[in-house]
């Protein structure tokens, strides 16, 4: 009797094969512990407790792992930052298409003035889409705009009208806006781009006395020295003026000519800024920004 329960105690209390050789290896194959990279890139991983000998049974449960890596987490982020409206790419594209239109709309709104002998009467508004480009992109924005207006003459009308729009429009727009781009006072501003629209008219005056063949500026400078000389001679007087005179006189009344010039422009594009809703963008003087 005392045999046969040892027996029995000892058939229980012994492990059996399959604890011997199949849970152990089970252990070892779902534990994720002991062997990490059967869960690192798995959707779903087992991890186990100790098995308990004495019935045989383990105790696993299952734990979730992302499908997605930190490195894809990242890239995804990236992907949508890069197209996002305040992204780098964003509005390096829209700069580029708005320096693009306003270049397409100066060079035609120019050509057909030119053809239709209207001119004079759209001149101030040429200079319009540079100073818009710089004031919105910067100076370099505006810079571009310039040149590919300038290209854009070149290639539909030849080199004549694309050099004259350098010199009468370019040079006076690229001027106003990177110093209203700098927020540059006024004084300022009008000082430079009187120099700007006089050197430009000096490199008009010279372009077209080389394509006629005569020489516009002496014939400029003798009729000021003419018109001098006659009104010093009705007032009594006997001295006859020298041509640094002539010359000074003659620079002095282009700069105050193309100050004005510029001076209505700046009050104008004042104006069509604060009704576009740029005011915050300029640097106004107090009885301007009061009278708009």
């Amino acid at each position: 009797m005392n045999l046969l329960k040892l027996q029995i105690h000892h058939h229980l209390t012994k492990p059996s094969r399959l604890s011997r050789t199949v849970l152990p290896s089970l252990s070892s194959a779902f534990c994720p512990h002991r062997f990490p990279y059967l869960s690192s890139g798995s959707p779903t991983s087992l991890s186990c407790d100790f098995t308990d000998s004495r019935n045989g049974h383990i105790r696993a449960s299952t734990t979730q792992t992302p499908t997605w890596s930190s490195k894809e987490e990242e890239s995804s982020d990236e992907r949508y930052e890069y197209l996002a409206k305040d992204g780098e790419v964003f509005q390096n594209t829209l700069r580029l298409v708005e320096t693009a239109m306003f270049a397409a709309v100066s060079g035609l709104a120019y050509l057909l003035s030119n053809s239709l002998a209207i001119e004079n009467y759209f001149g101030c508004f040429f200079a319009l889409p540079i100073v818009i480009s710089s004031i919105r992109w910067g100076v370099v924005a505006g810079r571009k705009t310039m040149v590919a207006t300038v290209v854009l003459l070149f290639v539909l009308s030849g080199p004549v009208k694309a050099v004259n729009y350098m010199l009468m429009h370019g040079l006076l727009g690229f001027t106003m806006g990177s110093l209203w781009r700098l927020r540059a006072s006024w004084t300022r501003s009008i000082f430079l781009c009187a120099l700007a629209r006089a050197i430009g008219a000096v490199g008009y005056v010279l372009l077209t006395s080389f394509l006629i063949g005569e020489n516009i500026l002496q014939l400029i400078t003798i009729n000021i020295h003419a018109s001098l000389s006659y009104v010093l001679t009705s007032m009594g007087s006997n001295s006859i003026p020298t041509m640094n005179v002539i010359y000074t006189i003659f620079g002095t009344l282009l700069v105050i000519n193309s100050a004005f010039f510029v001076l209505l422009l700046h009050i104008l594009y004042a104006i069509f800024f604060a009704k576009f809703r740029m005011k915050a963008s300029l640097r106004l003087p107090k009885w301007v920004d009061l009278a708009i």
